[in-house]
């Protein structure tokens, strides 16, 4: 059975993160792009969806939230993964609401985002 290619789309304003995430999984086959601003990252998406987006919650300009919600509005299908170092019970639970597939606190491991993510493709096989 083949496996599709993977669109992975990642929003960090901290470009090591982005630049750590690419080398990962593109050796594992995803089709990975970064951006270290939203509003590029949105333009992109709009050109041609991707399957997940991995985004920062604090950056200047639009933030993770405001990415949840432009992606969701793009493509509902897209899973949203929230990643941040201001975790808050206030903050997941707004996510949850928006939709959002996992909220992970700064500094995550990356096998731990690697399961996040191969659970987010999962449920979005299973909702076809």
């Amino acid at each position: 059975m083949t496996q599709e290619i993977c669109r992975l789309l990642v929003v960090d304003d901290e470009a090591i993160v982005g630049k750590r995430l690419k080398q990962v999984f593109s050796k594992i086959g995803f089709e990975i792009e970064t951006y270290t601003e939203a509003a590029p990252a949105m333009n992109a998406m709009a050109e041609k969806p991707f399957d997940v987006v991995v985004t920062d919650l604090k950056m200047e300009g639009m933030d993770g939230m405001e990415v949840l919600r432009r992606v969701r509005s793009m493509n509902p299908r897209t899973q949203v993964i929230i990643i941040t170092g201001y975790a808050s019970p206030e903050t997941a639970e707004l996510a949850q609401e928006q939709g959002v597939f996992e909220f992970l606190a700064k500094p995550f491991r990356l096998d731990e985002l690697k399961q996040v993510i191969y659970r987010a493709l999962a449920q979005q096989k299973g909702g076809e």
